[in-house]
């Protein structure tokens, strides 16, 4: 309806008229419907029906979503900082170097400094990552001199572990084979006998101080004719060398004393020559000079058997 010719509509009444257009209701409050939003698939489902209005406020399932969201991006970084860090691990673990390897700059090892990680375990610890069948398949190329082939097994994992306990080993039985011989000899022929302590202190200097010293000089000539070795598998070298003389003292016991020089004679020999073979290819980058230092190589560890021939194979009534 019109009022006052102004133009004005003042209000449509609610009815049908012919011709004209129905009114629309005014609409209170609209009501709008969502399908529940399913978790499982990322991103949700889009929101069926007719929206009107303003827009919509956060739901309660959009509000779990984030939070659900959130906590799966947090996993993710800690699972992935573990993997690296395992991963890191296991490839520290996966070369070992035969000689103390730089540390690497920015890391633990660097900041203790050059020579002070040599007097931390976690320096020799590397060198002891042996089981009992790497050290009886050493101990076996040991006694088969001829080969020659024990650096090249042991290039790459050089170990203390054997070294050491043989040399402890060879101290014990040295000291108790001795203390046995010499018992019995004194009984049969009945005088009296007294324990020499000296064995276990004497053996112990010999036989450490042997596979210390002698690889340690070794080790420095090689480097002044410059056919360098790792010092490390110098050391695995000499120790494995000594396992021969834990069978021959064994044999000692046998009174005979043209025996027991056989006995120390075949083990120097083995000794030696085993010590002699594995390092002569490499001694022959030296040039000229080669044959000399692998004759010394071997004089010396036949000088060896002498020594405890004379000390520990001898039986004084």
């Amino acid at each position: 309806m019109m009022s006052g010719g102004v133009g004005k509509y003042t209000h449509i009444d609610n009815q049908k008229v012919s011709g004209s257009v129905p009114s629309v209701p005014d609409p209170g409050h609209v009501t709008v419907q969502f399908t529940d939003s399913n978790l499982q698939t990322f991103p949700p489902s889009e929101s069926q029906g007719k929206i009107s209005g303003g827009p919509r406020p956060p739901r309660d399932a959009d509000v779990r979503l984030e939070v659900f969201n959130g906590v799966n991006a947090m996993q993710y970084r800690v699972e992935h900082q573990k993997m690296e860090s395992g991963l890191g691990y296991k490839l520290s673990k996966v070369k070992k170097h035969d000689t103390f390897s730089k540390p690497v700059s920015g890391s633990e090892e660097s900041q203790q400094g050059g020579w002070f990680r040599t007097f931390t375990v976690a320096a020799y610890k590397p060198y002891f990552d042996v089981d009992t069948t790497d050290v009886l398949e050493r101990i076996k190329y040991s006694l088969f001199p001829f080969r020659g082939t024990f650096t090249e097994k042991t290039v790459n994992n050089p170990d203390l572990y054997g070294p050491f306990w043989i040399c402890t080993t060879l101290i014990f039985v040295a000291a108790s084979i001795g203390t046995f011989v010499t018992y019995i000899a004194h009984k049969l022929q009945k005088k009296e006998w007294n324990y020499d302590i000296n064995l276990v202190t004497w053996s112990a200097g010999v036989f450490y101080g042997y596979v210390l010293l002698v690889p340690l000089v070794l080790y420095v000539i090689l480097k002044y004719f410059s056919a360098p070795s790792g010092l490390v598998q110098l050391f695995c070298l000499y120790g494995y060398s000594l396992f021969v003389f834990i069978p021959a003292l064994c044999l000692s016991v046998i009174p005979l004393e043209i025996f027991r020089w056989v006995i120390a004679g075949v083990a120097g020999f083995m000794s030696a020559t085993f010590v002699a073979l594995n390092l002569r290819a490499h001694i022959m980058s030296a040039g000229e000079r080669w044959f000399f230092i692998v004759a010394g190589i071997f004089l010396l560890q036949l000088a060896l058997s002498v020594v405890l021939k004379l000390y520990l194979f001898t039986v004084t009534v």
